[in-house]
C-alpha cells in the first residue's frame, strides 16, 4: 500500500469510524480499523458485530493494499500531526506514517480476521435530508433504557408511510414522537416499520448531523441520507460532495419484537391546557428542583381563576418552595405532581417561544400529561403523572 492523503481528511475519517471500537477481549481484533486502498480512495471499517461504520475519502493511491490497524493509536498519532500531506506505506504487517518531520511505524495485522461488512443494502430505500433525520433522532435518542425484560422500548421505533415517517422512542414512564411529513410522497409499495438501537440512533445523530462550527443540527441542509430497509438490518449512508461515491456508510442490526401500541397512551382530548412561556417554565422548574426531595417530585396547581399555575415543592431536609407562573388556561381547576426530570427532558427539546401543556384524567386518577410546542403539531411528549398516594 502506498497512499498520499491530506491529514483533515484522515483525521476526520478516523473519528467518524472510531466510535463504535473498543477494547474487546475475546475478539481483540475488533480494536482495529480495517484500512483498505484502492482507486484514488482510501477505505476505512469498523465494527462491534452490531454496528458497522465505513468511511471513505478521497487519496492519492499508488499502490493499493489493505492492512489492521488499532484505531485508538491511529487517530492519536494522526490528531498529533500539522495539517498537510500524509504518506502511508504498508510493509508486511506494519504501516509506516510519514508527514513534515515525522515518521511512525504502527504494528498491525493481517485482514483476514476482521469481520466482513454486510454487502445487501436490502431492497427498499428511503431518501432524505441528513439535518432533518439527525434533529428528529435527537429530540427522542435519549429517553429509551435497556431493558432485557421488554427490549422493543430499549430501541427507537421508525414508522415509514408514503407521506410521512414517525420516530418514537418510550421508556414507560415518558414518551417522544416526532413526526416528518412530506409533500413528495416517499417511494414505497407499503408501510414499513423498525426498531432501532438506542446506539445506533445516537451515531446517526453523531455521524451525520451537521457538525460544530458548521451550523446547528436542524439548520437547512440539502444533503440527503439515504436509509436502506432490510429485514434485519438498516443501512444509513451519505454520498459525497465530489463525486456520486457513498462518503459514509452505517450498517446496524434491528431490535426484533414488536413495538407497542403506544397511541393507546397519547390523550385525544384534555380537560385543562395551558399555553406557557417556554423559558419561565423551564426556569420554574428547575428553581423546584431544588426542593424535589429524593422522589424529584414537583407538584403544579393549574388555576383558571388566577391565570397561573402553581409550582410547589417540598423536602424535609431542604424545606419548602413555591412559584406562581402566568398562562393562558382552558378547561378546569387541576392539580398533578410529576418528576421534574422528565418535565426539564421535554422542556428542553422543546425550542419553541411558548409550549401547550394539556392534563386529563382517566378513570378519575390523573392521566398522562404532554408538552408540545406551540402552533407545531409535529413533536409531542407524554409523561405520566407521580402516584403519590
Amino acid at each position: 500500500m502506498k497512499v498520499i492523503i491530506l491529514q483533515n481528511k484522515l483525521r476526520e475519517g478516523l473519528e467518524s469510524v472510531s466510535r463504535i471500537t473498543g477494547k474487546v477481549f475475546h475478539l481483540p481484533i475488533l480494536a482495529n480499523v480495517l484500512v483498505e486502498a484502492e482507486k484514488n480512495l482510501l477505505c476505512l471499517s469498523t465494527t462491534n458485530l452490531e454496528i458497522g461504520i465505513r468511511s471513505w475519502v478521497l487519496a492519492k493511491v499508488d499502490e493499493p493494499g489493505s492492512l489492521c490497524i488499532p484505531t485508538s493509536l491511529f487517530l492519536n498519532l494522526v490528531n498529533f500531526l500539522k495539517e498537510g500531506p500524509v504518506k502511508l506505506t504498508s510493509e508486511n504487517t506494519a504501516l509506516i506514517l510519514e508527514t513534515a518531520g515525522y515518521q511512525s511505524r504502527l504494528v498491525g495485522q493481517e485482514t483476514t480476521d476482521f469481520p466482513l461488512f454486510p454487502q445487501e443494502k436490502g431492497a427498499v430505500c428511503v431518501t432524505l435530508p441528513q439535518s432533518l433525520l439527525s434533529h428528529a433522532l435527537d429530540l427522542v435518542v435519549d429517553i429509551p433504557q435497556i431493558s432485557t425484560a421488554r427490549p422493543e422500548i430499549s430501541g427507537v421505533y421508525f414508522l415509514f408511510q408514503r407521506d410521512l415517517i414517525k420516530i418514537t422512542a418510550t421508556d414507560s414512564y415518558r414518551l417522544a414522537e416526532k413526526t416528518l411529513f412530506f409533500k413528495k410522497p416517499l417511494d414505497l409499495e407499503e408501510n414499513y416499520s423498525l426498531i432501532l438501537p438506542q446506539k445506533t440512533a445516537k451515531d446517526v445523530v453523531g455521524l451525520f448531523g451537521l457538525k460544530e462550527g458548521r451550523g446547528k443540527v436542524g439548520a437547512a441542509d440539502s444533503r440527503g441520507i439515504k436509509i436502506f430497509l432490510g429485514t434485519n438490518q438498516v443501512l444509513f449512508e451519505s454520498q459525497m460532495a465530489e463525486t456520486s461515491h457513498p462518503q459514509l456508510q452505517l450498517v446496524s442490526r434491528l431490535i426484533e419484537g414488536e413495538y407497542p401500541n403506544y397511541q393507546e397512551i397519547i390523550p385525544q382530548k384534555f380537560d385543562t391546557q395551558v399555553v406557557l412561556n417556554r423559558d419561565n417554565f423551564l426556569n420554574h422548574i428547575k428553581l423546584a428542583s431544588l426542593f424535589s426531595g429524593k422522589i424529584n417530585e414537583v407538584r403544579l396547581k393549574i388555576v383558571p381563576k388566577k391565570e397561573a399555575v402553581e409550582i410547589c415543592s417540598h423536602d424535609t431536609e431542604a424545606g419548602r418552595h413555591q412559584s406562581f407562573l402566568p398562562g393562558k388556561i382552558k378547561g378546569a381547576e387541576k392539580e398533578i405532581s410529576f418528576n421534574y426530570r422528565f418535565l426539564l427532558d421535554g422542556l428542553m427539546k422543546i425550542k419553541s417561544s411558548e409550549v401547550i401543556f394539556e392534563l386529563t384524567a382517566r378513570n378519575g386518577e390523573p392521566g398522562p400529561g404532554v408538552l408540545k410546542p406551540a402552533l407545531d403539531p409535529s413533536f409531542i411528549y407524554v409523561l405520566m403523572p407521580m402516584q403519590t398516594g
